[in-house]
C-alpha cells in the first residue's frame, strides 16, 4: 500500500487512522516537560528523589517523584488521559474508546491513591496546568513535613 493510500484500522483496533496511531504513540508517558520543571525545581531545593519508580514493590504503578524515606509519592497528571475536570475535552474521532481508556485511568488513580494511603504514603497530585513553582513548594514542604514528623506512622 502506498503512503497515499487511505490506512483503515484493523477491527477492533485502538487507533482510527495510521496517522493517529503515530500522533498516539509520539505522546509521552515520563519526563513530560511540567514532570521536568517541577524536578528540577525540587532538586535545586536540595531534595533528592527516584523518577518513574514504583513506591510499592508489589504494586505495577509508578509515581512520577518518589521519596522514599519520607513516603511520598508525587503524580503529575496530564489534563487530556486523567480527565482534568478544567481542561478535558471528550475526542471526537472513537470517543467510545478514548472516553472509556480516559475513565479507567481516573479509576487506576484513585485505587492507585488507596493503596498508597493504606501503606502510609503521602500521595500528591497536580495537574499539568498548574503552576510548577505551587506545585514543587508543595512538595518541599510534604517532605520536609514528613522528615521532621517524630512518629513515622501512616499519617
Amino acid at each position: 500500500m502506498s503512503e497515499d493510500a487511505e490506512w483503515e484500522a484493523p477491527a477492533g483496533s485502538w487507533a482510527s487512522s495510521a496517522a493517529r496511531r503515530r500522533n498516539m504513540q509520539a505522546i509521552r508517558s515520563r519526563d513530560t516537560k511540567p514532570e521536568k520543571l517541577i524536578r528540577r525545581l525540587v532538586h535545586a531545593q536540595g531534595l533528592r528523589y527516584r523518577v518513574a519508580a514504583r513506591p510499592l514493590p508489589d504494586l505495577r504503578r509508578t509515581a512520577d517523584m518518589v521519596f522514599r524515606p519520607a513516603k511520598v509519592a508525587v503524580f503529575i497528571d496530564g489534563c487530556y488521559w486523567h480527565g482534568c475536570p478544567d481542561h478535558y475535552v471528550p475526542p471526537k474521532t472513537n470517543p467510545g474508546y478514548w472516553s472509556a481508556k480516559v475513565l479507567r485511568n481516573m479509576e487506576r488513580d484513585r485505587d492507585t491513591d488507596h493503596r498508597l494511603r493504606a501503606a502510609g504514603w503521602l500521595v500528591l497530585r497536580f495537574w499539568e496546568h498548574q503552576p510548577a513553582e505551587e506545585c514543587s513548594l508543595m512538595v518541599c514542604k510534604a517532605v520536609a513535613d514528613r522528615r521532621t514528623r517524630p512518629d513515622k506512622s501512616p499519617c
